[in-house]
This record gives structure tokens, C-alpha cells and sequence, in this order.
């Protein structure tokens, strides 16, 4: 706090007139792309799904396609320059470099590419990263500004994921226990203006909930079964993170890039094709089965299929990364958790009588390996009731993010985020 009064001290009125717009213009331009790019990946990725549907051999054909695009606009047209996901906004955050222009229509173009044909990944680190670039080129825009790119890099990032997610909280808690950990009034004043911004525009274009459902409730006899859901969450995270660095650092070993590509596709592609569920980032799956969850007949198949799903999504993960496509651990953490709470639920309700409600398990299970998987509780307990659109598991919820993150750490000290850190010190 010392550090920012000094800092105070040297702003007159008018470069605190001038940060002030600043925030708001970086909120804008934030949540315009996040929130553009939610919908046009959305619409895509429906169309050419559908396609594959119809026609199996597309979920063979379109990865390759998709990484094949990104791999030549990565060569001829951003110069072979690598997007490193989020770790790029941590060093830019560490040390005086900035996040060049060119990180925003490069993960744009392809986080859109990798999801839309097939690749099983989420659109979120894109968002991310590009929210991020923004606050990183506006405070190379103003002298003064220069000593506030952090705060700046985080207010855009905030705005990127309020909108993406509408979740304004979600957003403030993410640049807090993620990226900055610290909070000064700068950042405050930066962050709330360019959150609150992003949240208008969500609002004045009518964007609501993605998996948006009428919870009705939860029953107190479910805590202990919560709480388990939790412990098995925390443990598929460590699977999780683990199964990226592994493929990560044997993809490395292939030299040719190109090989990455064609390797990478061909066992995306035929995963897809058995498991048409991993196609993207898997939210027509999750919409379906929230629709669904109540009707579910549990039968070997189903909780077969379900383990399948669940084994088999952090793989193609990490292969669609390691293969060149663009994206993180936030969509597939979601995805994962939502079968986990789903597997979960049926298996109680089957054997062991349980009466627990299956939609309340997925969405329990979302939030508790999103909290697992980024260390970050209350980033998630917010970002998935923004996704529903309903605070009703507000309790159990929180409750369930702290054991899933706790066991995860018991197991793994580090995260794909925070593991990364450490390789680049």
C-alpha cells in the first residue's frame, strides 16, 4: 500500500481522469472480444458438429483441418511466434515486457480454429490472453500509465472474463487469485470500472447463462456425498495437470512441427469419432445431459461411456495443446467435472440408495474441478453460478471448490498455470 501512495501522489486530476478511461475503454474492447468470440465459436462449432454428425467421417477429417489452418497462419502470418497461453500474461506480469498486438487476433483466430474443428479444448484462455493484450497496449499509450500495466493487464482480463462468463465476480476473482494476488486501490479502481463496463454491455445485449437451468434444491443429507464428489474431483485434477505436462513434453521431442499436427489430429480425430461428446469444448454435451439429467436410466452403458469420457477428455486435451491448437484446462475442467458429478450421482442413486440429485452433482462437480485445477475457489464457485445463472448451490458449492482444491494439493503442489511459472524462473 505504501507503494501505491507514493505512486498517488504524482497523478494529478487529469491522469486520474485519464486511468479512469482508460479502464473503461480496456473493459469495452474486453468484452466486445470475449464476448464476440463466445458467439461466433458457439455458432461454428454447432454447424460443423452437426455436419460430423451426419457424416462420421468429419470428426476424422476436421481436426486435422483446424490444426493444419492454425499451424500455416502461425508460420506465414504471426511468424512462427508460439502463443504460450496464460504464461505469457504471467511473465508479462513479472517483468517489464509487454504483451505484444499481435497475441490478440492470434489467440482470437486461434482459439476459434482449434475449438470450431474439433479440438477439445475452451475458448477461455484465449480470452484471456487477448483481454489481457488490450490492458497491456493501453498502458504503453500514456506515459503515466506505464506504472500501472499491471493493474491494466488485469482490469482487461477481468472485463474478458465477466462477459464471457457473466459473472462480474468471476471475473474480479480471477485476475485477484490467479494473476495478481495483491490489491492496491489502483487495481481496484481499474479492475471494478472495466468489470462494470463489460457487465453493461453483457447486459444491454441481452447475454445470458450458458448451461442457464432451474435448480430447485439441495438436501442436507447429500453433504457427506458432496464432499466426496469433492476428494474425486480433486484427484482427476492432479490427472489433469499431470497428463498436460506429460504430452506437452513428448510432443517437445517431435521436431518437426508439422508431425505434431498430424499425429495430434489423428488421435483427436479418432477419439471424437468414438466419443463425439470430446468434440470441442464440450458444452453441447453438458447442455444436453443438464437437460437430460433427470431421466437418466443408469445402466452399464451409460456409466461406461461416462468413465470412457472422463478418462479420455484430459488426453485429448493435452494432445490438442501439445499439437499446436490454442486453449487451457478451464473448458475441459468444467466439462470433466460435470461428467464426474454426473458418474458420480448415478453410481450413489444405484448402489447405495441415495436420493441425490444428478443436476446439482454436475454443477457441484464443475466448480469443484475448476477450483482444483487453478487453485482458485472462489473464482470458480462464482464462474460456474454465473454459467447457470442460479446461486441456489451457493453453500454446498463452496464447501465442495475447498476439499477439491485441498485434496488437489495433498497430491501435486503445482498447477499447469503454476507449474509453467516455476520452468520459466
Amino acid at each position: 500500500m505504501s507503494d501505491f501512495t507514493s505512486r498517488k501522489k504524482k497523478l494529478t486530476r487529469l491522469q486520474w481522469q485519464t486511468l479512469i478511461i482508460a479502464s473503461a475503454v480496456i473493459g469495452f474492447l474486453a468484452a466486445m472480444l470475449a464476448i464476440s468470440l463466445k458467439h461466433i465459436t458457439e455458432h461454428y462449432e454447432d454447424v460443423f458438429f452437426g455436419k460430423a454428425e451426419n457424416n462420421w467421417l468429419l470428426f476424422l477429417i476436421l481436426p486435422f483441418i483446424g490444426l493444419s489452418i492454425i499451424y500455416i497462419l502461425r508460420k506465414y502470418l504471426f511468424k512462427n511466434k508460439e502463443n504460450k497461453g496464460i504464461k505469457e500474461v504471467f511473465e508479462s506480469l513479472k517483468t517489464n515486457k509487454a504483451l505484444p498486438a499481435y497475441k490478440i487476433p492470434s489467440h482470437y483466430l486461434n482459439g476459434f480454429l482449434t475449438v470450431i474443428f474439433g479440438g477439445s479444448t475452451g475458448i477461455e484462455v484465449s480470452t484471456v490472453v487477448s483481454s489481457a493484450a488490450i490492458g497491456s497496449i493501453a498502458h504503453s499509450k500514456e506515459k503515466f500509465l506505464k506504472k500501472y500495466k499491471k493493474e491494466l493487464i488485469c482490469a482487461g482480463t477481468a472485463a474478458g472474463i465477466a462477459a464471457l462468463f457473466t459473472s462480474p465476480m468471476a471475473g474480479f476473482l480471477f485476475v485477484y487469485e490467479v494473476l495478481s494476488k495483491k490489491i492496491s486501490k489502483v487495481f481496484l479502481i481499474a479492475t471494478f470500472i472495466a468489470i462494470g463496463v463489460a457487465t453493461a454491455l453483457s447486459f444491454f445485449l441481452h447475454e445470458t447463462a450458458l448451461f442457464a437451468t432451474n435448480i430447485q434444491t439441495w438436501h442436507w443429507h447429500a453433504i457427506p456425498y458432496f464432499i466426496l464428489l469433492g476428494v474425486i474431483t480433486g484427484l482427476n485434477s492432479v490427472y489433469l495437470t499431470k497428463t498436460v505436462l506429460f504430452f506437452k513434453k513428448k510432443f517437445a521431442t517431435i521436431k518437426t512441427k508439422y508431425h505434431r499436427v498430424i499425429i495430434g489430429s489423428a488421435i483427436i480425430g479418432i477419439s471424437i469419432a468414438f466419443f463425439p461428446q470430446l468434440f470441442g469444448d464440450g458444452y453441447h454435451a453438458i447442455k444436453q445431459n443438464i437437460a437430460t439429467s433427470s431421466s437418466i436410466i443408469p445402466t452399464l452403458s451409460i456409466f461406461m461411456t461416462l468413465l470412457a469420457v472422463i478418462i479420455l477428455k484430459p488426453i485429448i486435451t493435452s494432445v490438442t495443446l501439445s499439437a499446436g491448437g490454442d486453449g487451457g484446462v478451464f473448458a475441459p475442467s468444467i466439462f470433466i467435472g460435470a461428467f464426474i458429478g454426473l458418474l458420480t450421482a448415478l453410481l450413489l442413486n444405484k448402489f447405495a440408495n441415495a436420493e441425490v440429485i444428478p443436476l446439482n452433482f454436475m454443477i457441484i462437480g464443475m466448480a469443484a474441478m475448476l477450483s482444483a485445477s487453478i487453485s482458485a475457489p472462489f473464482t470458480a464457485l462464482f464462474l460456474v453460478c454465473g454459467l447457470v445463472g442460479d446461486y441456489t448451490l451457493f453453500f454446498p458449492i463452496l464447501i465442495v471448490c475447498f476439499v477439491s482444491k485441498f485434496t488437489a494439493e495433498r497430491f501435486c503442489s503445482y498447477t499447469v498455470y503454476t507449474y509453467q511459472e516455476k520452468a520459466t524462473a
